[in-house]
């Protein structure tokens, strides 16, 4: 792991159960309106990462790639509220994001996971935490977490304490 300042963070994971555990970390401190993109090639670990996250976050419904449908929903029994998954890389045309309600789901107060961001940069929130997944091997994978904002920047300061201790 490296902290290269207080609004980025580096590390390599070794393993899918790894990668899927740092998930679970993060959406464990999940907040209303928090928004994290995963960015990185196919096979990066966006959704091993997300899956973790839904696990987190407390949803007894496994993760899966929203491709197909564009926006999974998640919701946590504990208290009813949604973690939305959403797959950016379809959403190029001013149709598809008027269908699936990304305007709505961005204005809402749920937790809001991108795959894909980069095809839909310029709706996103200028507050939100993007973590871009590099595949190195088929057991390893980097990823950078980069803070763009005042509560991005808690939520990664919190996850390294909650992730690594520091």
């Amino acid at each position: 792991m490296a902290i290269l300042d207080d609004r980025t963070l580096d590390f390599v994971s070794t393993s899918l159960p790894q990668t899927e555990r740092l998930g679970i970390r993060l959406g464990e401190l999940l907040e209303p309106r928090d928004v994290v993109c995963l960015s990185g090639e196919l096979g990066a670990g966006k959704t091993a990462l997300a899956r973790g996250v839904g696990r987190g976050w407390g949803s007894p419904v496994r993760v899966t790639s929203p491709t197909f449908v564009l926006v999974n929903e998640y919701p946590r029994p504990s208290d009813g509220c949604i973690l939305y998954h959403i797959d950016g890389y379809r959403l190029e045309r001013t149709a598809d994001i008027v269908t699936v309600g990304l305007e709505d789901i961005l204005d809402g107060d749920a937790p809001v996971l991108i795959e894909w961001p980069e095809h839909i940069v310029d709706l996103l929130p200028p507050d939100r935490l993007w973590i871009t997944l590099t595949y190195d091997s088929p057991t390893r994978r980097r990823m950078r977490l980069s803070a763009m904002g005042p509560r991005s920047t808690t939520l990664l300061t919190d996850f390294r304490k909650n992730a690594f201790g520091v």
